[in-house]
């Protein structure tokens, strides 16, 4: 497997863009994504989708090369030894990464109370559901804070600014996103 910053700088030169165009699309600096470009950073879930958008692709395709279409079977213990920990107090595994043709994208996050910061503000196109399976947490979307326990979920629009708080020392959920439909022009 590629890593992720050297696929998104392959994506970038095959379509002639420079790091400024990307970042410009994005809302962030030329800086950090040549950080993210570089593997010196591990980017934000709502960061890599802002990523693809930009360069006409979907998550799943920055994560994995290796495609594959039809039903994809993922293992309790592929899903543990393959968590990626991002600098925003997180960890996540994305299912079924070689199937890029697909309407949406699930992952499974772990975050943990003493890594969070609260100040971490997420936005980006598309629809998110979360659902617990261990632990508490306050989610914030938009102006509501609601306190999730095992089997609580929520249903957002994902460009709704939204944070979250662990309340327990580790937090363990399956969260959905749809990324918006591509306009390949």
């Amino acid at each position: 497997m590629m890593d992720l910053g050297n696929k998104i700088k392959k994506l970038r030169i095959e379509q002639n863009r420079n790091l400024l165009d990307i970042a410009n699309v994005c809302g962030f600096s030329k800086s950090l994504l040549s950080k993210i470009e570089n593997g010196k950073t591990i980017p934000p879930i709502s960061t890599l989708i802002k990523i693809a958008d930009a360069l006409g692709t979907k998550v799943s395709i920055l994560l994995d090369d290796e495609q594959q279409a039809g039903t994809i079977y993922t293992k309790k213990e592929t899903c543990e030894a393959r968590m990626t920990k991002t600098d925003k107090g997180y960890s996540f595994f994305a299912f079924a990464v070689e199937r890029g043709e697909k309407l949406m994208q699930p992952f499974l996050f772990i975050t943990r109370k003493e890594d969070n910061d609260s100040k971490n503000e997420f936005s980006h196109n598309g629809e998110e559901f979360i659902y617990i399976l261990e632990g508490e947490m306050r989610y914030k979307v938009g102006n509501v804070e609601y306190t999730l326990k095992p089997g609580d979920s929520l249903y957002f629009d994902s460009i709704e600014k939204h944070s979250l708080m662990a309340i327990t020392d580790e937090v363990k959920y399956v969260a959905m996103f749809t990324q918006s439909k591509l306009n390949n022009t």
